[in-house]
């Protein structure tokens, strides 16, 4: 006689008995048995359990099988389940099948959620789209690049399937053959595949960032190569699943079976509990009811590591260009001899209509908080010159193909970089009709332009650096004030230096800047000129920050010995011609930082583990998850300039060493340039 106060679940499972069990324990507020019977894939046993045990429990949960299932507006039912419940008749039986598709999408909001926006733009395959339609329809809320392998492994066509759209007309067919065939066209226990199609599976498992199966399915056609560094999200992982998950060095394995009990327990076996617990009838159980109790247990999916170690990796692109007919050559086999002539001329124009391609991985990018980062350089053949020459759709066009191609690699985020950045109205177009975040970097521009000037004053020792954090007793200048650069540059000088000079060509566009600086710092003092060679011999720093594509910005010849000219203009403000004129003067490219890690990629003519920071903008970004718009316009606004620099402190990034046109300046460059200061301003006359 059963214990009336005690409520039994029986679980007849197809799959192995080793794993078989049977103990008690409590369930909102029941006390209850649970018993599992596996049968090894024998259907007929399972048909024989289920019709004696029936009489021995409250519930029965049948494991192991496949679900019946909605594709849009069509329903497909597996003919051997329903022969398996349908012979329980005295107790509610149930697969789990509703209560699955609720854990399941819960399961990736709860991992968007947690690991912040972590399924944004990844690969995913699915090897059942039509089993986890919910599920696929939920992931394409958060990415498009979404594969489902259902007419390979229950066809035997060797194509993927790469939509929604795509998965839900395949079902149509799949729903319309069913009608007229006497056998399951979507039985689950298909013969092996043939290799060349079990290595389309693997390959795009390969290719993916998210695999999404049965811990069976997974283990068939995944092998240790393919599953490499993925994430996982299937169910019930067991011991053994869990080595085999190890040994593939699987990243995460995302089990929607919540770990409630002593034992996993499967979902259908949750379900049944949840059955015999209510005081609603089974038939009655809605899913409004089931997610009521899922909040109430506040279930979780398990977040499992089989390595031990989580590899939280974001991924992003940056937009790179040939900055002179240089770079095209250093590309190209083009000879050195034939450095500006009519050929490169006419190369340098082929380029610029060329469409874009992958100049290089980036890896080896780490947070001290944990989190990674890796991605693209993505380059586009046009130069300054080539891209002034075009009207602004032209260079639009080509950045957006880079986009096309950077969202199918899988990144999260793009960044623009040198002169891709300012072309037109300086990322809004892009950032519109783009399909991923775009942001240029002009934040971390201004944040990295005024890093490197303090601390190449401080390296020169020329001017006395206040000890009680006032102002530095000191005069500075801004070349291109009114830019999206120039004018945040200023704003932070104003904030430092006693006084500041905002240079540019339209008086009354200055002296709305002033008006703004001022509310920010009311105490500045700032000084208009549309004339700054008029000023320059009082300067000691000056920040150029222009647009104008080569043409001369300053009179360096009129520079104060010992100056520190920031240069943060793509293409640069001061050829090295210009700046060899004045060798008692600092000039120095702004942008350099030093990323965490051990960057891996191909090179870009700066020291090691060094980027532009235009391009350290987007990887901060991609290891803070924020994948999203962050800098475009000309219009770089304060905060985001205060926010980005204080992200990039907490991931590690560092002011690189202060590189001008010729490289790196060492402690014996700089302090060459001290002595030779230190004797022009003995002549020096302003």
């Amino acid at each position: 006689m059963m214990d009336q106060s005690m409520k039994k679940i029986i679980n007849v499972s197809l799959g192995s008995s080793d794993q078989d069990y049977e103990f008690t324990t409590k369930f909102l507020d029941d006390e209850f048995t649970i018993q599992r019977i596996g049968t090894n894939g024998d259907e007929a046993e399972a048909w024989e359990q289920l019709q004696r045990l029936q009489a021995k429990c409250d519930v029965i949960a049948v494991g192991m099988v496949a679900d019946d299932y909605n594709v849009g507006e069509f329903r497909f039912e597996n003919q051997a389940t329903r022969k398996l419940t349908q012979v329980v008749t005295r107790v509610p039986v149930t697969t789990g099948a509703r209560l699955r598709r609720l854990l399941q999408c819960s399961a990736i909001r709860y991992a968007q959620k947690e690991l912040v926006n972590y399924f944004n733009n990844n690969k995913v395959l699915f090897l059942s789209g039509m089993a986890n339609y919910d599920m696929a329809t939920l992931m394409a809320e958060y990415t498009p690049n979404i594969k489902f392998a259902d007419p390979i492994i229950h066809a035997g066509i060797p194509k993927f399937l790469k939509s929604i759209t795509a998965l839900e007309l395949y079902a149509r067919g799949r729903y319309s053959i069913n009608q007229f065939t006497p056998f399951d066209t979507e039985k689950t226990n298909v013969p092996s595949l043939p290799t060349v199609k079990k290595r389309l599976i693997r390959g795009a498992m390969k290719d993916s960032h998210v695999v999404v199966g049965t811990t069976a399915e997974i283990r068939k056609y995944g092998d240790l190569e393919s599953l490499k560094d993925k994430t996982l999200i299937t169910s019930a992982v067991t011991d053994d699943d869990m080595a085999f998950f190890k040994a593939a060095q699987v990243n995460l394995a995302i089990d929607v079976t919540p770990d409630l009990f002593e034992q996993v327990l499967g979902i259908n076996v949750l379900e049944a509990m949840v059955i015999g617990a209510s005081d609603i009838d089974a038939d009655e159980l809605s899913t409004a009811d089931l997610e009521d109790i899922v909040k109430e247990l506040e279930i979780k999916p398990r977040m499992l590591h089989p390595t031990g170690e989580f590899r939280n990796i974001r991924r992003f692109a940056f937009v790179i260009h040939p900055l002179s007919q240089e770079y095209i050559r250093n590309v190209t086999p083009i000879p050195k001899r034939f450095a500006h002539t009519p050929l490169m001329n006419a190369v340098e124009k082929a380029f610029a209509h060329a469409p874009p391609l992958v100049y290089s991985e980036v890896k080896g990018i780490k947070s001290p908080c944990g989190a990674e980062a890796e991605g693209w350089l993505i380059t586009v053949g046009g130069t300054p010159k080539e891209m002034l020459s075009h009207s602004a759709e032209f260079t639009y066009k080509r950045l957006l193909a880079a986009a096309k191609m950077a969202e199918k690699l899988g990144a999260q985020i793009m960044g623009l970089g040198a002169f891709t950045k300012v072309v037109g109205d300086a990322g809004i177009t892009v950032a519109r009709r783009s399909d991923i975040p775009i942001t240029t970097g002009n934040s971390y521009s201004a944040s990295g332009a005024l890093w490197a000037a303090a601390d190449a004053m401080k390296r020169l020792k020329l001017v006395d650096t206040p000890t009680n954090g006032g102002k530095i007793p000191a005069k500075s200048m801004v070349i291109g004030a009114t830019g999206s650069i120039g004018s945040v540059s200023a704003r932070l000088l104003a904030m430092a230096f006693d006084e500041v000079y905002i240079a540019g060509r339209n008086m009354k566009t200055l002296e709305k800047l002033k008006q703004s600086m001022l509310e920010d710092t009311p105490d500045a003092k700032i000084t208009c000129t549309t004339d700054p060679d008029e000023h320059l011999g009082q300067m000691d720093v000056v920040v150029t920050s222009t647009s104008g594509a080569g043409k001369k910005i300053l009179d360096i010849t009129k520079v104060k010995p010992g100056c520190v000219i920031t240069d943060v203009a793509r293409p640069l403000d001061l050829p090295p011609s210009e700046v060899a004129k004045r060798p008692d003067v600092l000039v120095i490219e702004s942008g350099e930082i030093e990323v965490p890690g051990k960057l891996d990629m191909r090179s870009i003519k700066l020291p090691d583990n060094v980027v532009f920071a235009c391009m350290a903008e987007t990887i901060v970004l991609a290891l803070e998850g924020r994948f999203e718009v962050f800098t475009i316009g000309r219009n770089t606004e304060w905060e985001k300039v205060k926010e980005i620099y204080k992200m990039g402190l907490k991931h590690g990034m560092k002011l690189a060493a202060i590189s001008g046109v010729n490289g790196v300046y060492t402690d014996e460059d700089i302090q060459r340039v001290r002595d030779l200061a230190l004797e022009a301003r003995k002549t020096w006359k302003g």
